[in-house]
C-alpha cells in the first residue's frame, strides 16, 4: 500500500546551502519532518558547480509517516537573467535605467533550461516568457534584437 501524503512545502533556498536556520527549520518543523535529514539531501543534490549562487525552487511533500520526498526546480529565470547580464540585483526604475543587457543567444539558453518547468510547447515560446522578465529588471538586449521582432527604435532603447 501506497503511503499517503499529509501535505507538501515550498521553499527557495541557495543551492547546496540549505541548514536547519529560517525557512528552512520553521518551514520543515511545523511539517515535522526530519530538517537535518532534509538539509543533508538538499545539499548532495545541489552541490554542482553550476547550480553555485543560485536559488533552487524545492517542493518537498511529507507523508503520514512523517517521511519525505522532493523534487528540485530550476532557478527562477530573473535569478538567471541577472546572472546572465553580470549584475547583482534588478532596476529601480526598470522603465528609465537599463543595468545590463542580455543577448538573444542567452536568453535561448535560459529558456532552455527553464523548460521542463514551464508551461511552454515550444523553445520559442519559452523565449517570450524569459523575455517579458527581461523589462521588470532593466535590462535590454544587446544583439540580434531585430530578428525576435523587437527594434530598439520603436521601444525607446539605446545601444
Amino acid at each position: 500500500m501506497a503511503k499517503k501524503a499529509t501535505g507538501s512545502v515550498k521553499l527557495q533556498i541557495a543551492a547546496g546551502k540549505a541548514t536547519p536556520a529560517p525557512p528552512v527549520g520553521p518551514a520543515l518543523g511545523q511539517a515535522q519532518v526530519n530538517i537535518m535529514e532534509f538539509c543533508k539531501q538538499f545539499n548532495a543534490r545541489t552541490s554542482q558547480k553550476e547550480l553555485e549562487g543560485l536559488i533552487v525552487p524545492v517542493v518537498i511533500t511529507v507523508y503520514s509517516d512523517r517521511t519525505f520526498t522532493f523534487i528540485t526546480k530550476t532557478p527562477p529565470a530573473s535569478i538567471l537573467l541577472k546572472r546572465a547580464a553580470g549584475i547583482a540585483k534588478g532596476s529601480g526604475a526598470p522603465n528609465k535605467d537599463k543595468v545590463g543587457k542580455v543577448t538573444l543567444k542567452q536568453v535561448e539558453e535560459i529558456a532552455k533550461q527553464k523548460m521542463p518547468d514551464l508551461n511552454a510547447a515550444s523553445v520559442d515560446a519559452a523565449i517570450k516568457s524569459v523575455r517579458g522578465r527581461r523589462g521588470r529588471w532593466g535590462l535590454k538586449w544587446w544583439d540580434k534584437i531585430v530578428d525576435i521582432g523587437f527594434c530598439h527604435k520603436h521601444h525607446g532603447l539605446s545601444e
